[in-house]
């Protein structure tokens, strides 16, 4: 089983007709990811506190149409954190958010994760939100320790951190010994400001950067790159893009435990899979089928 930890929020995407219009659309780069994995039929499990309102109950519902295992998911009475992307001509997005008193700030460690549990994924807004940040980053270190291959994707959202100094620090000192793949995009890696020497030396076994339309590359701490083309679509937004590579990287890094990597073929699994999601509005990951 994979298992990802993080948010579960409400984007309220821009429609063209009634000019200002918002959709509500389910989100948050750990749901959209936990969603990718269920629809590309891996076992998944979504590790988060999701309020019992409307919203809340709407994100469930679409992770349990998608086969994810709803069963280490926290529930509070507290709102649904709402982001409000804008869209440039490109199709890409920034983000403004609601996070004040929101429920999935308030996630608790669980306990010990089923020793079943192969994977775990982290990211975005959950690691910077306190208190659910400092329980996040715990969850991660404790799964590390066991052996469980963990996944990062800081997925940087520039307006929710107060302290950049600090948060690069944490994530350079306290999240990334305990990372086995680094997945970031060239945007947080300028934001970050570090090398991929420097995270490698930290302690990921290997870093995958998503560049747009230039496709993906990958580097192991072996000394190894490599590369995937971006597959050409008609782009729509690219909301749920980089989760979408987050659950292929997952899918495949999983299905073969154990043995070397094909890296060239996951890359390409994931940017087939993410350029998909770019044809669709808001985030829409493919299914196996499709792929």
């Amino acid at each position: 089983m994979i298992v990802v930890g993080g948010e579960a929020l409400i984007d309220l995407v821009p429609v063209a007709l009634p000019p200002g219009a918002l959709l509500p659309r389910p989100g948050g780069g750990p749901y959209n990811t936990a969603l990718a994995l269920g629809r590309l039929g891996a076992e998944v499990a979504f590790c988060s506190r999701v309020s019992s309102d409307g919203f809340g109950e709407s994100l469930l519902a679409g992770l349990r149409a998608a086969g994810v295992d709803l069963s280490l998911v926290q529930r509070g009475p507290e709102p649904t954190t709402l982001a409000v992307p804008s869209l440039t001509p490109d199709g890409s997005a920034s983000y403004g958010f609601y996070v004040e008193g929101t429920a999935d700030r308030l996630f608790t460690l669980p306990p010990a994760l089923p020793d079943g549990v192969r994977a775990l994924a982290l990211g975005t807004c959950s690691l910077v939100l306190e208190p659910g940040a400092s329980a996040y980053e715990a969850l991660l270190r404790r799964e590390s320790r066991r052996g469980v291959l963990t996944l990062l994707d800081p997925n940087i959202r520039p307006a929710l951190i107060a302290d950049p100094a600090a948060y690069r620090a944490r994530f350079l000192e306290r999240l990334l010994p305990h990372t086995s793949v680094l997945k970031l995009s060239e945007e947080d890696a300028a934001w970050l400001g570090g090398r991929v020497e420097d995270w490698l030396a930290a302690g990921p076994s290997a870093v995958v950067l998503t560049r747009g339309a230039a496709g993906l590359t990958a580097w192991t701490r072996e000394g190894g790159e490599y590369s995937a083309a971006a597959r050409p679509v008609a782009v729509v937004d690219t909301i749920g893009a980089g989760d979408t590579v987050n659950a292929a990287l997952l899918h495949r890094l999983t299905d073969r435990p154990g043995g070397p990597v094909d890296w060239p073929e996951v890359l390409a699994h994931a940017a087939h899979a993410a350029a998909l999601t770019c044809t669709r509005a808001g985030a829409e990951p493919p299914y196996a089928a499709e792929l």
